[in-house]
């Protein structure tokens, strides 16, 4: 109808509002009624960092600039739900998304506008230096250790299924940091750092056997804080003595470590993924209990999590051992159970998981899929898994690598044959961030 009043669509997921943004909605007001989709906090964490402020008071912040008729919740990084949902005239954005993770989007944000006759607006993106300072101080924020540790525990809150990768070096927690792409309209990243005790050892050329003393992986562990952001969870081995795991559960907690992991086992320790093909022996499950119950006695938060591993699978003791230790272990106090197979296939970690859950609802369960990889994070969620442990993929895959590149200069001589396998300086220069 003409003369009617247009509707422009403009998306936010920022908890920081500076002159650029309204510069933006200022424009897009003189345009027609403004519908501001806010991202909701599981569609912000899909694709960068956790937000600073929560979904309601981002929306609130948003809702009361002059210029917004009205907002609304945006679920994806997609456009395309809203966009079918409200079918807004023109869409506002900065020219900034035309490259990049955001460029998909805007292509498809773009097919969907035209099919029914819809136009997208682009303005410069204010690419000022202040702006750029507020992202950072933003960030900082983040990576400190009270802010850091509590995330994954609202990450759990948010998400049905968190995922973590390996990370064993200030670089590799870069990648797993990062690391983001876009599929299938929605982004994906991965939540979490897992620090696990076989690659800690493997980067330092050690033997798995908890030869690698913990102020040498606390060094690991600022290593990798002091460039990333993501909650880390730690692989604790057996946790050690109990007098001992006491101090390690305060100093994780005081560096902003989100949580532990120990196994039950006892003696040397060995890589469960050898199963009964060398000696290990299983705690008894009382006195694992207890080491769990004097780890979160030392606690001084809330927000630190300890995770008790069950290696009943791995030892082949049974179904029925590994149910009854996870409610020992729930019983005195762990806030999630890892349950552990070597199999090829999942059934075993479905029949326990199930049953797990058929008894208790909302202790967080993780599982580590590195020998029923076939199976996916979706398949994991069905059955009531909450944490998807990627553990060790990173340095299987960086070593080949360099193994690799080594024979070929070998060979030839020369390094031109390795320059496809290589990434540029360039790239390595722009991955390491100039300032911490």
């Amino acid at each position: 109808m003409e003369g009617q009043v247009k509707t422009v669509y403009m998306a936010f997921s920022t908890d920081v509002i500076h002159s650029g943004h309204l510069r933006l909605i200022e424009l897009a007001a003189k345009l027609g009624r403004v519908i501001a989709g806010v991202l909701t906090d599981e569609a912000v964490v899909s694709y960068k960092r956790y937000p600073l402020l929560d979904y309601a008071e981002r929306a609130a912040i948003i809702g009361n600039i002059k210029g917004i008729s009205e907002v609304v919740p945006q679920d994806t990084l997609s456009y395309v739900p809203n966009l079918r949902k409200y079918r807004p005239d023109m869409v506002v954005h900065g020219d900034d998304w035309q490259q990049g993770l955001q460029q998909s989007v805007r292509e498809e944000t773009l097919r969907e506008l035209q099919s029914y006759g819809g136009s997208l607006v682009e303005y410069p993106y204010a690419d000022r230096e202040a702006y750029k300072l507020l992202e950072e101080a933003s960030r900082d924020r983040l990576s400190i250790p009270d802010i850091r540790r509590g995330r994954l525990k609202k990450l759990l809150g948010l998400k049905d299924v968190v995922t973590a990768m390996e990370a064993h070096s200030g670089l590799t927690g870069l990648i797993v940091e990062k690391t983001t792409v876009y599929h299938e309209g929605a982004a994906k990243q991965f939540d979490a750092m897992w620090v696990s005790s076989l690659c800690d050892s493997t980067d330092k050329g050690k033997p798995d056997i908890e030869l690698v003393d913990m102020s040498s992986r606390l060094r690991t562990i600022d290593d990798i804080m002091e460039v990333t952001t993501k909650p880390i969870i730690l692989d604790g081995d057996t946790g050690g003595l109990t007098e001992h795991f006491v101090y390690n559960v305060r100093t994780l907690e005081r560096l902003g470590v989100s949580a532990v992991i120990i196994e039950d086992k006892k003696g040397l320790k060995k890589n469960s993924l050898f199963g009964t093909s060398v000696k290990q022996t299983q705690d008894e499950p009382e006195h694992f209990a207890a080491k769990i119950r004097a780890g979160k006695r030392a606690q001084k938060t809330q927000d630190f999590m300890i995770i008790a591993r069950i290696e009943s699978l791995i030892l082949e003791k049974g179904m029925e051992d590994a149910l009854a230790r996870a409610r020992a272990y729930v019983a005195a106090g762990a806030d999630g159970i890892m349950i552990h197979s070597r199999r090829k296939e999942p059934t075993e970690i479905y029949e326990f998981c199930d049953a797990f859950r058929a008894e208790d609802k909302t202790t967080p369960l993780v599982v580590v899929p590195t020998s029923y990889n076939q199976v996916t994070e979706e398949e994991l969620g069905r059955h009531g898994i909450n944490i998807v442990i990627y553990a060790n993929h990173l340095i299987r895959s960086g070593f080949p690598a360099m193994q690799k590149t080594a024979e070929l200069i070998l060979e030839h001589h020369r390094s031109l044959e390795v320059d496809k396998m290589c990434m540029s300086i360039k790239e390595i220069l722009t991955l390491i961030p100039d300032e911490i």
